[in-house]
């Protein structure tokens, strides 16, 4: 038998960010941005003493990674042409810049994912508690989930 819980993130809570996804040739090669939302999904074959999968209140860190990378950020990819152009305005202070390897909302999943399971791991709750998904919301049509 596997248990599985969620926990989600959303849009209401502000992790307002901008990217943009250099290589398109569409609008979204501009800096655009969102106020992102995020679903994560745990599961585990034995629940804890307390018959859950993951203590939703021992998420704080988590919570906080996810404010220090996307909240109020220009999330911008290091192999952007223009990153420079980003590092200045970081140092005159007008944008807080977030180095990524790629951006857009793929990549964004699977760097929150790998975060996730780091912390999953430090907090003590794997190897009970494994990290199924982590899926990355723009709004409310357009989203991606990585998992492995």
């Amino acid at each position: 038998m596997t248990f599985r819980s969620t926990k989600t993130y959303g849009h209401d809570l502000g992790f307002s960010c901008a990217f943009r996804q250099w290589k398109a040739e569409s609008h979204c090669r501009f800096v655009h941005g969102y106020a992102l939302a995020f679903r994560f999904e745990f599961e585990a074959d034995e629940l804890d003493v307390r018959n859950w999968v993951v203590d939703f209140g021992g998420l704080k860190d988590l919570k906080a990674m996810l404010e220090d990378t996307f909240d109020h950020k220009l999330v911008a990819a290091s192999d952007d042409p223009h990153i420079e152009y980003f590092r200045q305005g970081h140092k005159l202070g007008v944008l807080d810049l977030v180095e990524v390897d790629a951006g857009g909302c793929e990549k964004f999943a699977e760097l929150v994912y790998e975060c996730a399971e780091q912390w999953l791991a430090d907090a003590g709750f794997a190897p009970r508690c494994s990290l199924v998904s982590v899926e990355v919301k723009e709004h409310g049509a357009n989203s991606a989930i990585y998992s492995k």
